[in-house]
């Protein structure tokens, strides 16, 4: 099962995701959303599973940035879909997938990342 986090390097959640990973020694592949894009297979699992609604990252400056009609039309994941690809940092992060049948999680979240390693 090979862990992969999602995000941006820059992003300071993100850095605390990592060293919180890095501290427990989980092994884990980072994908930079910024230089890789977001890949699309993966964002349409995402968009089921934890769903458009926890991808989209409504309190960043991309968020604000975004024209009122374009945020206004994100009701759905088939309106999310191309917004996100279009602003990879309009997603919200860390994304990890935790590997093979377990749950894909957005957001950093030290307790529930605990259980995700038990």
């Amino acid at each position: 099962m090979t862990t992969t986090l999602y995000g941006l390097p820059n992003c300071d959640t993100v850095r605390r995701a990592r060293a919180w990973l890095d501290e427990r020694g989980v092994a884990y592949r980072f994908h930079d959303l910024g230089r890789q894009g977001v890949p699309e297979a993966e964002l349409d699992r995402w968009l089921q599973a934890p769903g458009w609604e926890a991808l989209v990252n409504r309190r960043g400056t991309t968020w604000r940035r975004l024209d009122a009609a374009v945020r206004d039309g994100l009701i759905d994941a088939d309106a999310a879909r191309p917004v996100l690809l279009a602003h990879p940092s309009l997603v919200r992060r860390p994304v990890v997938d935790w590997g093979t049948g377990r749950a894909t999680t957005t957001g950093f979240d030290a307790a529930r990342w605990e259980a995700m390693l038990a």
